[in-house]
This record gives structure tokens, sequence and C-alpha cells, in this order.
């Protein structure tokens, strides 16, 4: 960072002077020097699987608390550091992502007893601020999580009121960690009710009227082993308030019902206790205790991991549960508690072509469908009955449609690539929607626009894909283009405005996001197409949607950069080593990176039913092996510019992963592409991250990008 400044200055200088044009741009260093790569030392470690020994030399890195690793991570950040200072518009970069992101930014607001609730940003603060109102009274702050940390670091992860909204519990995650602690609060007078509840993870707060909350977690891992030691049993406890942790009652998992990941909520009603327990990140058991009766059992009405159950409310013995349960692309039905066996269930919102969700306000239930990854909604009473289309402002993605069942209106939000996020007030009776809160972000949604185009990927699939840029550009072939996918855990990339890619469009660049499969979009089949020995569908997918971009000359290998993180991380480590020559730069983040031991960290072990392990089988084994990045490399290649981000707190998805990966790729790859590793501080998989840091980060992936792309930055204002 020390000299940025230095060489902005002596960029700027070297511009003519009589061209108004060039004076307002920055162009790349000609030459930029990289600091030796740290000797990462060597140990001679073989895994043997099936037959086939495997060497990791780089295992020591798995101990990211140990003070050789420690001294690796100062080192590497070190080289990093000192490349990225030498980019001449890194700091413009970044002043002008400062000023794009300084403006107010609002949730959609919510109520809870006789308060509204919503969240606000006043413009740079590291962390938004919770305020409440009640009426048109002005609001007051109510929670502000930039008091949790001096450095913006420790964030508000969580936070759930009771029924009456008369008290809250809310957890803070610090340094980005998954592990949180609980507060609970009286809301009137915000006084602390008991002890601070510590060592909980991923979980939400249940609460069974005032009395107290269920909550779920894992024993924390020993000493020395906290951010990637194995989580393996999930359990649910019961706390009541005003006693002590230590006394909290155990009501389900644990050694006599071991589950890897445990959810429980009460219904609106308080009626009903809901626990889904689950031993991958697909498929639930389910379970229902009657709480209106003393003493009664908790009653499993799901008994196996197949599909995937939510119920969204309960109607009086019923219970509305939202499944695919013979319904790839899910549907809502009822269940009478009485005898809840799935050959009793009716469907309430039949199944259609298009993937569901579900979400209740009002005492109506609103049906979120996904048209080719796009939203669109309509509202239907609680019978099934079809009450009408919700009218959005355009293709995107509407989100929210909750409320409690007394509510008269609701708040949502729409966005797009090219639709600053919007809050809409709903009323539900009538059906009408008005804009409440307008995104105050400096962007002129009319100068861009984002069409979709399906291409064919290598197996004749049709995939579909957006691409966003300003309006009137050249196609040829010349464009700065960010690739960017997930393609996994059946989570789908609906539309979504970003402030950071502004910076990407007004310099004339195209941001591309291809739905692969693997994700969610359409529904269970595409999310299976894209699993264990299917995974290669989610990497050719994106080579293919990269062809594409150059075939119809949106841009050309020497412009374009490819971005994923998490399970996106490991789609961008896969293409780059099965690919090299067809991206100019890879910035693969928090990525899970080796597929032959990523189970055996933190939570990993629940990801198989998408990955597998090199456990399973021989064939398993081999399947992963040929594409797991951190094996995949190979000496004497030629990789794209790559710059590897990951943080010290991931206790998702562990650092190690990308310790291993970018230790490996500076060893074996030749040629003059910089390879990095960008190793964030106090931070974690991602949530929570205060806006200094994110801001950071953004600019430098942006710079990066520019610079090993030879692409001049203009200055804008």
């Amino acid at each position: 960072m020390k000299r940025t400044a230095t060489f902005l200055l002596a960029t700027i200088a070297m511009v003519s002077c009589n061209s108004p044009q060039k004076q307002n741009m920055i162009y790349p260093k000609e030459k930029m020097t990289i600091l030796p790569y740290p000797k990462t030392k060597k140990i001679d470690v073989k895994d043997n699987f099936f037959g086939t020994k495997v060497e990791d030399p780089y295992r020591w890195l798995e101990d990211d608390l140990s003070p050789e690793t420690k001294q690796w991570v100062i080192e590497e950040n070190k080289v990093t550091q000192d490349y990225l200072s030498q980019i001449p518009f890194r700091k413009a970069i970044e002043e002008r992502l400062t000023d794009l992101w300084n403006y107010e930014k609002y949730s959609a607001p919510f109520k809870e007893g006789k308060y509204t609730y919503f969240y606000k940003n006043d413009g740079l603060q590291n962390q938004a601020v919770l305020y409440r109102q009640i009426g048109d009274a002005s609001p007051e702050v109510f929670l502000d999580p930039n008091q949790f940390s001096k450095d913006g670091t420790s964030s508000l992860a969580e936070i759930s009121f009771s029924n009456d909204g008369t008290l809250v519990g809310y957890q803070i995650s610090d340094g980005g960690s998954d592990w949180r602690r609980v507060i609970v609060l009286n809301t009137e007078n915000k006084e602390q009710i008991g002890e601070t509840l510590i060592d909980i993870k991923f979980s939400e707060l249940a609460w069974k009227g005032n009395d107290g909350f269920y909550y779920s977690s894992y024993d924390k891992p020993k000493e020395g082993s906290q951010l990637s030691g194995l989580t393996q049993h999930h359990k649910l406890y019961y706390h009541k308030l005003g006693t002590k942790q230590s006394e909290d009652k155990l009501i389900f998992g644990g050694q006599e019902t071991p589950r890897r990941y445990i959810e429980a909520k009460v219904t609106e009603d308080q009626r009903f206790l809901v626990i889904t327990a689950a031993v991958s990140t697909t498929g639930k058991e389910l379970y229902v205790k009657d709480l209106s009766k003393e003493n009664s059992p908790i009653i499993q009405i799901i008994n196996n991991y197949d599909n995937s159950y939510e119920v969204i409310d309960s109607d009086g013995d019923d219970l509305l549960i939202f499944t695919n349960l013979n319904a790839p692309n899910f549907r809502l039905v009822r269940a009478n508690i009485t005898n809840p066996d799935p050959s009793n269930w009716k469907d309430v919102i039949a199944e259609t072509d298009h993937v569901l969700q579900v979400s209740s306000a009002g005492h109506k239930l609103f049906a979120n469908y996904l048209k080719d990854a796009t939203s669109y909604i309509v509202q239907f009473d609680y019978s099934g009955k079809k009450d009408r289309e919700i009218s959005l402002p355009g293709l995107g993605t509407a989100s929210g449609f909750s409320a409690k069942k007394n509510e008269k209106e609701l708040y949502y939000t729409f966005t797009s690539y090219v639709y600053p996020t919007t809050i809409f007030k709903y009323d539900i009776s009538s059906g009408k929607s008005e804009e409440y809160k307008k995104s105050g972000v400096k962007f002129d949604p009319s100068r861009y626009e984002s069409k979709q185009v399906f291409y064919t990927s290598k197996d004749g699939t049709k995939v579909p894909m957006i691409i966003t840029y300003k309006k009137g550009i050249d196609l040829d072939g010349k464009n700065p283009t960010l690739l960017y996918a997930y393609g996994g855990f059946n989570i789908s990339l609906t539309p979504y405005f970003s402030t950071s890619n502004i910076v990407l469009l007004e310099q004339g660049g195209i941001y591309a996001v291809p739905n692969l499969r693997g994700g969610g979009e359409y529904g269970e089949k595409w999310h299976i197409a894209g699993t264990k020995m299917q995974k290669q569908n989610v990497f050719d997918d994106f080579i293919e949607a990269a062809q594409y971009l150059i075939d119809n000359k949106y841009t050309s290998t020497p412009y374009l950069a490819i971005s994923g993180g998490s399970n996106g991380g490991l789609l961008v480590g896969a293409v780059m080593t099965q690919r090299p020559e067809l991206y100019k730069v890879a910035l693969p983040a928090v990525g899970v990176l080796d597929m032959l031991r990523y189970h055996k960290f933190t939570a990993g072990a629940g990801w198989a039913y998408d990955y597998g392990t090199a456990d399973d089988s021989k064939e398993m084994f081999e399947y992963l092996y040929r594409y797991s990045p951190y094996q995949a490399i190979k000496k004497d290649v030629e990789y794209p510019a790559t710059m590897v981000t990951t943080a010290d707190h991931d206790d998702r998805v562990v650092p190690a992963h990308s310790f291993k990966f970018g230790a490996r790729l500076q060893e074996y790859h030749k040629g003059n592409n910089p390879v990095l590793i960008r190793i964030e501080t106090n931070a974690g998989h991602g949530a929570g991250k205060p806006t200094s840091m994110v801001i950071q980060e953004q600019a430098d992936k942006w710079a990066f990008m520019f610079q090993n792309m030879n692409i001049p930055y203009k200055i804008i204002k």
C-alpha cells in the first residue's frame, strides 16, 4: 500500500497534458515486479487411496494456528501487497468504490410487537445499524453492531424476537466465524436478561412463548483446532431464561440421535415445535412436538433423508409443508397432525414447470416462482385458491413477502443486475404495490442493459446466462469481462444489483452469470445433474459459457476473468486447471480446493451429498482425484494470472484449501503471470465483513484484473 501513491503520481505525470481524454486515464504499469514467492517447505506425506498413493507435501499448512503457518501467511501477504501496491490505478479504484458505496442503504422494514424495525447504513459504516420506530415517530437506534468491536469485524449475525416482540435474542459473529455468542434483551428497556450464551453454531433461535428458546450447536472442537476441527453432531437445546447455559436441556441430537445438522422452529401460533434433521446439505427428516400438550412426545413424520421439508405455517391441526417429495420443482401440502403420513397429504399449491418457494403473510401464501432464474409472484389463500399475480418492475429477483398473520401489509425488495435494490410496500388485501424506498446509489440504469441468452453445453444441455453491459459497446472481443458462477448445493443465482460491479460496467466491461447445473434454478433434477460423478457437468457448463462469450465477440481470452467463491471457488480452481489457456485472470475465493480431504474439516462432511468423498469407493476417489484443483495442478504449465483469496477465520471452508492450492500453484506455474494469495486477517467465509474491508477487497480484485488485462482505467467522478 505504501507504494501506491508514488506509482499513481508517476503514471499520471506521464500522461500527455495536451489530451483531455488521456488526462482522465491511468494506464497499467508496463512492467510489474513480483517479490520472490516464499519458499514453502515440503514434507513427505502420502495417502493411500485404493492402492493409489497421493502426495500431499503441504499438509503442514492445514494447521492454521501454528507459528509456521502464521509466518507463511505474513510472507505471502507481503508478496501480494507489494504487487498490488505497484498497480497505478489501485488507489483510484478504491476511491471510486468508496464514493459509490457512500449512500444510505436500508433493509425492508419488519414488525415485531409495537415496533417497526429496519436496518440502515449511513453510507460507509462498517456494519448496518438496527433502528426501530412506532408509527410515524422518529426512528431510534436499537442495536448498533459498530459498537461490538473497534475494527468493525464483529457483526450482528442473526436476530430473533419472541412472538409478542417484548424479548429478543441476537447472535454476534466475531471475525467472521460461524461460532456465535447470543445475548437476550428486554426490548422495552434494552436490558440484558441472563448470561451471554457462547459456542453456538448454525442455529436460529426459536422462541417458546416468553420463557425461553431452542437453539442448536456442536461440541466445541478441542483447544488448537477451534477453526478447523471436525463438527459432526449437532445438538438441539432448550434455554430457559434466567438459567445458566450449562443447565440447558438437550432436546434432540447427541449420542441418541446423532445428526450433522438440526434446525428448530416454533409455529407462529406457538403450538408446534418443528425439528428437521439431516446428515448432509440435501434431504431432511421431519419431527413435530405438540407444545399445547404437556410432556407430549416428539413425533417423527419423515424417517429418511431423500427429500426436503419445511413447515411454512400451522393452521389448526394442519401443517403447511413445503417439500420436493414427489415434486422436483417443489409443492406446498397440507398435513393433519392426527394422521401426518405423506400418503394423506393434500396439495395446496401443486408443482408446476417452475421452481417454487413459499412464504406467508397476513394469512395469505406467496408463491415465488423461478422462471429461467427470474422471479414471478402469485398470491394464494390458505386453501390454495389463487388471489392474483403480483406485478413486478421487470425481470429480476423479488424477495420478502413475509409477515405475521395479523399484518395488513408487507414489504418486499426487487433487484436485477441493472436495477438497484428497491423496497416496495404491498397491501395484502388490495394487491397494490407502491415504491417505499428507492436506492440512492449513483447509477443510471438507462445506460446499461442485461440480456439472457441460452447456450449449449458439452452434452447438448441448454444453459441460461445473463450478460450485463453498457449500451452501445462494440462486440469486438476486447471488452474486459468477469464470468461469475456457483453451480452447487441447489443454490440458485438470480439477478441482483452489485455496487462493486459498477466499476466494471462503467469502464465498458461485461458481467456474465451462467446458471450452471448443480444449482437449483430448474429444480432437483438440475441440482442432481451437477453432483458426485456428474460434477464435471458443472465445469463443462462454465467452460462453454466462456466459449460462448468468446465466439460471440463479447470478449476474448486476453480480456476474460473468472470468479467464484466457496463452491464457486472450487469451480474456478477446476476450470483453470482443466483449461488454463482459456482465461487471462482467475479469482478463486474461499474455495473448496482439496477434494480428497475437504470432509475432514469443520462441517465439510455434510457436503458429501454434492461431492461424494474419496473414502466412498475406488470409482468416487478416481473421479475426485481427476478434477480436485489442488491435485490437478501440473508442472510447467502456464496458468492464468491468479489471485487466490481466503481469510484466516474461515471455519466453514478452512483456509488450508487455499494455502495448499496457492503454494503448489506458485511451485508448478511457469511464465510471467502472477500467482498471489490474498489472506484477509480477522475475517471469515464472507458474511459480516466490515464495509472498509469489502471496499479494499473489491478494489484489489478490479485492480488485479485490469492490470493483467492491460486495460487503462478511466477516472470517473
